[in-house]
């Protein structure tokens, strides 16, 4: 691991000091050091909102409600923004985090799990703290090298690793204080959420549920990294017994062998804390494989997957849980952000907990007693009709399980909603939701076999010939354009306002493709939200106004935070395109800018130099013969889809985190076996695939791929003048 100490810009990658620019005209207090964060025990914690400089935890507090009282930035000024300061972070990867702020010291994290300790004021380093997170990890991630940020408590940075490592970094010197392997050596799990923490516990799940794993959440001791507790969210095997009361119950609602594959389940992102009810509640993830008849081929809920769970945090004792989606067999999940609050619901003010998660359905529940209360659904549904107050399950459609043909349902596996963080304001009442309108077109698998190791969804990517006339005929577009280069035109997103008492649309802010950034509410009558077209934006709180936007040089996805120092109050965000739609969206994300990542402060009439424009050049290429029959090409595209699609996207039509395979030189193509097979590129995160594949699927692979090229060259050709 690096741990390096520096007031010059060098650490992080850069030597000139043009990788930060500050405001003369905003005031400069005097540089502050780290103490300040050996503060952030229990009682600041809890006391979150009322230390309205900083942000001291993942949500801004315990509440997850992402709102600052500030309103020196408001609804009268926001166009007077300018930029304070810039920090590159070098790296054309997805920036998902949200920096926290203690007294003046920024902690951020990036790809790849580097840590950053910046004065918050001047972007000064203060340093940075490098895991050395093998690149070879790529080839267990779903959806980039990215992660969502770290935790703060009595004076450490607490963070967790791609490869399963929960780490401890003294937040004064940037050393690390402890660390602790979370998950078994050399398996499929991997950790992309941010920890949080409760009770001085650290709490934090993982991921790789298609990769075959069972879920959990552990809790470890903040102090010294023991850990205390561990729950399980699916039943293992029987035959093993069960650890609580909790697996014997969810056994019941499973069926055949489930454990062989894992199971699912995983607690990929949202886990909150409630310290009035002394509760934490868990996002549980979809079931490994994802269709439902292979994992548990009798039926059956499947507890606990796509389900809030609540527990307590001292031992990881179940109290509740309100399943989201019975049976799941869409991806559905349930760990898209949580949040609570106070609602007058029915005459009277109720302790809530609300999610918009993956299926489309935003629910209210009682975070007491895990009642259902409410559940509307927040944008185009088609696998399900309603929710069903008195038994609280939704009332699935005729056909929306794909049993023996393809379905095209809404949402698809992305969600119309995802991690993008919502915010709550409890000025307008309203919650902010980075919504997404995504089909997707489901294929069973009837030749489906578990493998150790490798993505087990149950389910074939789209070919051509899969999409059914109907829906050819509908859209006008080709059954090739349907399954192989996601049409932008059947792909939206939108900043939706969303009343959480009366379950209704109040405004929303369209945007041309989805994938856009968490949001931020301030007591200014301001929400703020980056888009992939690289704007970071303000809209009116209360009639969706938009007010002001300023281009920060990326797709945006994280979401942006606010404080205070020295009288100022700074807007803040990570922009860096890049995470699952960044990756596998195809042509609809290459609309997204493409460009290395970096953390951007905006303050009141500050005039740092504005961010350059990325000029989109388009590579053309010409034609180079494959030599390969039509079954060669459609036995590739098979490869393909099972190896490769995760990182380079559907038709190998890149989303810009990764090279489009379609524009590599010959040079490229003719190093496809050093590649695949002897690990060339692994440091640049392309794993080796010689335990899956031999060389005769390389050359099928390489076919398609040329295929594909040879595809864009002829289009390209068309096009031309």
């Amino acid at each position: 691991m690096r741990s390096s100490r520096t007031s010059s810009v060098q650490t992080l990658g850069a030597v000139t000091a043009s990788l930060f620019l500050t405001a003369a005209t905003v005031a400069q207090p005097p540089p502050r050091r780290a103490e300040a964060a050996y503060a952030v025990d229990d009682a600041a914690l809890i006391g979150a909102a009322g230390r309205t400089g900083d942000w001291l935890t993942y949500g801004g507090t315990y509440k997850e409600q992402r709102y600052s009282v500030l309103d020196q930035i408001n609804d009268g000024n926001v166009d007077q923004l300018g930029i304070a300061w810039v920090q590159e972070t070098n790296t054309k990867r997805g920036l998902e985090a949200t920096p926290l702020i203690v007294d003046g010291v920024m902690y951020a994290t990036g790809a790849w799990n580097v840590i950053y300790a910046l004065d918050a004021v001047t972007g000064e380093p203060l340093w940075t703290y490098d895991p050395e997170v093998s690149r070879s990890i790529a080839n267990k991630t779903c959806c980039d090298a990215v992660n969502r940020g770290a935790a703060l408590y009595r004076g450490k940075v607490i963070s967790a690793t791609l490869d399963g490592r929960l780490i401890a970094i003294d937040a004064e010197t940037g050393e690390l204080a402890w660390s602790a392997m979370t998950v078994p050596e050399d398996s499929m799990y991997t950790i992309t959420g941010a920890p949080r923490i409760a009770r001085g516990k650290v709490i934090i799940g993982n991921s790789g549920a298609e990769y075959g794993v069972r879920g959990y959440v552990d809790a470890y001791d903040a102090e010294t990294g023991e850990r205390a507790w561990r729950f399980y969210t699916v039943p293992g095997n029987p035959a093993d017994g069960f650890e609580n009361e909790a697996m014997r119950m969810a056994a019941e609602t499973w069926t055949g062998e489930w454990w062989t594959g894992g199971g699912g389940g995983t607690v990929w992102d949202s886990i909150v804390y409630d310290p009035e009810l002394d509760l934490l509640y868990l996002g549980v993830g979809n079931g490994a494989p994802w269709d439902r008849n292979l994992r548990s081929p009798g039926g059956g809920d499947n507890l606990f997957l796509s389900s809030i769970v609540a527990v307590r945090p001292d031992t990881g004792e179940y109290v509740w849980h309100y399943q989201t989606t019975p049976g799941d067999t869409w991806d559905y999940t349930a760990t898209q952000p949580i949040m609570l609050a106070e609602l007058p619901i029915g005459g009277r003010v109720r302790q809530v907990l609300m999610q918009a998660p993956k299926n489309g359905f935003f629910y209210v529940l009682d975070r007491r007693t895990g009642e259902l209360i409410s559940a509307e659904e927040f944008v185009t549904v088609t696998w399900a009709s309603h929710v069903d107050l008195a038994s609280g399950r939704p009332v699935e459609l005729a056909g929306a399980r794909y049993t023996d043909q393809t379905v095209n349902v809404m949402p698809g596996p992305l969600g119309g909603h995802n991690w993008h963080p919502m915010a709550f304001s409890p000025k307008t009442g309203l919650v902010y939701i980075p919504a997404m309108e995504m089909g997707n077109f489901y294929v069973p698998d009837p030749n489906y076999e578990y493998t150790p190791g490798q993505w087990n969804l149950g389910v074939r990517a789209a070919s051509p010939e899969d999409i059914p006339q109907a829906i050819v005929d509908a859209t006008g577009l080709s059954g090739q354009m349907l399954a192989e280069d996601a049409p932008p035109a059947l792909l939206s997103g939108h900043l939706l306002a969303w009343d959480p008492v009366a379950q209704r649309e109040v405004w929303r802010a369209q945007y041309t493709m989805p994938w856009s950034g968490g949001t931020l509410a301030t007591a200014g009558n301001l929400v703020f939200q980056g888009t992939p077209f690289g704007q970071l934006t303000a809209y009116r709180a209360d009639d969706g106004e938009k007010l002001w936007e300023s281009y920060t040089g990326s797709g945006v996805i994280a979401p942006p935070i606010t404080f205070e120092s020295g009288g100022t109050q700074y807007i803040a965000v990570m922009s860096g395109w890049g995470g699952a739609f960044g990756i596998v969206g195809s042509r609809s994300a290459r609309q997204a800018v493409e460009s290395e990542g970096r953390i951007v402060v905006y303050a009141l009439g500050a005039t740092g130099r504005p961010i350059e424009r990325q000029e989109r050049r388009e590579i053309r290429v010409t034609r180079i013969d494959h030599g390969a029959e039509a079954e060669d090409i459609d036995a590739g595209r098979r490869l393909f889809n099972q190896y490769c699609l995760v990182c380079h996207g559907y038709g190998a039509v890149s989303g810009g985190v990764t090279p489009d395979l379609r524009q590599s030189s010959q040079r490229v193509f003719n190093s496809y076996e050093a590649a695949l097979l002897e690990g060339a590129l692994v440091d640049l995160g392309m794993p080796s695939f010689a335990p899956v594949l031999a060389r005769d699927d390389v050359a099928l692979i390489k076919a398609y791929v040329l295929y594909r090229r040879n595809m864009l060259a002829d289009e390209q050709g068309s096009q031309a003048p």
